[in-house]
């Protein structure tokens, strides 16, 4: 059974230990054909577009992938 009141003062506190596990919102400035291409791969999956380019940015991180190109001078 439920109490009608509860004393939350007696409560200790403590740090939500998956805050690291949480997504950091950032807001990014993309090319419209670059979005259209990643909703178009996300729908075919079956996924949320965010979640494949969060996908697609996490493995180029870990494999350390680096962009190779040069600037025309």
């Amino acid at each position: 059974m439920m109490r009608v009141h509860y004393d939350f003062l007696k409560m200790k506190g403590r740090k939500n230990p998956y805050i690291k596990n949480l997504k950091q919102p950032v807001t990014m400035r993309l090319d419209h054909d670059t979005v259209a291409y990643f909703k178009s791969i996300a729908k075919e999956m079956g996924i949320p577009y965010q979640s494949l380019i969060n996908l697609y940015l996490r493995d180029c991180a870990m494999n350390q992938r680096k962009l190779s190109m040069k600037w025309a001078s």
